[in-house]
């Protein structure tokens, strides 16, 4: 059976498009089943009508973080998704929305977790001053950027780098990594213990 996906965006949308290209291909066994947006002019709104998925603006104006996640719930539930997937969603998760699909949400970052959690990721590594950041794939927990790691990507830092350009690479880096990660999570059984993501005997991650 085919696992169904629901992706949560706020932005341009464009992880999700590298995603349903790795469903259409063959490459993700799975199958985007709706796209759900908290703004009216979200990117991804736009991509899922490309590829003929429904997608939903959720207006969140007036409602408490619970209450929004609470209709967020309704549409995905009605559906009936394995796997929840956020690409470049602003907001910060309801604990109750996280406990309602413990394990099942994931999102993706652009640093290599624990470094540089929050907003503005891009411009903490170069203050910074490190040689390496990168991206990460990880699960949602009660936590901003927090959860056990999936799988992570290395960019190196270059000297002559500006916001723009370092941002640029690890977006790159990101179109590759999402759909492998997601292909990883979904065919090599994982367990969670503690903040070890454990695959089965024989079933390296990588």
């Amino acid at each position: 059976m085919t696992t169904g996906i629901a992706v949560i965006s706020s932005g341009r949308g464009e992880n999700l498009r590298y995603i349903l290209q790795a469903t259409r291909s063959g490459y993700l066994p799975a199958e985007v089943r709706i796209v759900l947006a908290d703004e009216v002019d979200a990117g991804a709104l736009e991509i899922a009508r490309e590829f003929g998925v429904r997608g939903v603006y959720v207006d969140p104006r007036g409602l408490s973080r619970s209450d929004f996640d609470g209709f967020l719930r309704e549409y995905i539930d009605h559906v009936g998704v394995d796997l929840v997937v956020l690409t470049g969603y602003k907001r910060i998760l309801s604990p109750e929305f996280v406990r309602h699909y413990r394990n099942r949400i994931l999102n993706i970052h652009p640093a290599i977790l624990p470094s540089f959690r929050g907003v503005n990721a891009f411009q903490q590594a170069l203050d910074y001053g490190v040689k390496w950041t990168g991206t990460t794939v990880h699960l949602v927990d009660e936590e901003v950027d927090h959860g056990p790691i999936i799988y992570q990507v290395p960019v190196r830092v270059r000297e002559d780098d500006t916001y723009q350009s370092l941002k640029a690479r690890i977006q790159r880096a990101e179109y590759r990594a999402y759909p492998r990660a997601i292909k990883m999570f979904l065919e090599k059984s994982p367990q969670i213990e503690g903040r070890k993501v454990i695959y089965e005997p024989g079933r390296p991650a990588d």
